[in-house]
């Protein structure tokens, strides 16, 4: 009987494995085939230390179970940042780690224009001040996160990222949301926009994007995706399930990445232009 294969699982930015509650019950898989990476406690780490941490984590559960064939990662924000870091920056030329997917919610494939912004010495401050409690701890200061200044659209991580290049062994999916509807309520903080640095590199809101992640960032040319929610209408009755940190609890979500792992074939909807 064939063996299953293994799923990875890397949730995002000041988040935890219990995001991923919902999925695994809707996955088909036998617990022991999926491995919940946790860098929670890695909060003073830069991008290479949880990357490493990852291949680590990875490596370990391999040995475990005695896997060796590829595997499936599904990750969410900042998690695919550092999935893609170890895959493409530490592991390009070895090519050591076997993956046969890569299923991308909300990320940054680009840098992220939230932790830019954040650093930005004119929005920064009244953004970071609307975000308290919400979506950033009380007193927060963006310089001393060592997380958010890896993953900044002018990183040196994110530089590496960009000069390194897709790896041609893997398929990479991106799931992202975007609000179709211009409704309000999707994220009430901006409007139900989110910002974005544009390629004049100035600032601006759009309607294309999750509240925290906007379309640019997501980016990655020649590579699969699907914008949700395919019906809008879903933006009316529940607008929340569709902004950033809701996503990887999302029905429409779970059900893409569900059909993705039952068949790794499947297409996903749209193709990220080349250029």
């Amino acid at each position: 009987m064939t063996e299953p294969t293994a799923l990875v699982l890397v949730h995002g930015w000041k988040s935890h494995p219990g995001v991923w509650k919902r999925m695994k019950e809707k996955i088909s898989l036998p617990d022991r085939f999926i491995w919940s990476f946790d860098y929670s406690d890695l909060h003073d780490s830069g991008i290479y230390e949880i990357a490493k941490r990852l291949k680590q984590f990875i490596h370990e559960q391999r040995k475990n179970l005695r896997y060796t064939d590829p595997i499936d990662i599904v990750c969410h924000s900042m998690g695919g940042y550092v999935t893609r870091y170890y895959l493409e920056v530490m592991d390009r030329k070895k090519r050591e780690e076997k993956v046969r997917q890569i299923i991308e919610i909300g990320v940054p494939n680009r840098g992220s224009s939230m932790a830019e912004i954040f650093n930005d010495p004119n929005h920064g401050p009244s953004i970071i001040q609307v975000l308290c409690g919400e979506f950033v701890p009380e007193q927060y200061i963006p310089a001393e996160d060592t997380n958010v200044q890896g993953i900044r659209i002018r990183s040196r991580e994110t530089e590496e990222l960009c000069k390194a290049g897709l790896r041609p062994d893997i398929r990479y999916r991106n799931i992202l949301a975007a609000n179709k509807t211009g409704e309000s309520s999707f994220f009430p903080t901006f409007e139900g926009k989110t910002w974005v640095m544009g390629h004049d590199k100035q600032w601006r809101k759009t309607w294309l994007g999750d509240g925290v992640i906007p379309y640019a960032d997501t980016y990655l040319p020649g590579t699969e995706f699907d914008l949700i929610p395919v019906d809008p209408l879903s933006l009316e009755t529940e607008p929340y399930h569709y902004c950033h940190i809701h996503l990887p609890k999302n029905p429409e979500v779970i059900k893409l990445v569900t059909r993705y792992i039952k068949d790794p074939t499947c297409p996903s909807t749209e193709v990220f232009p080349d250029s």
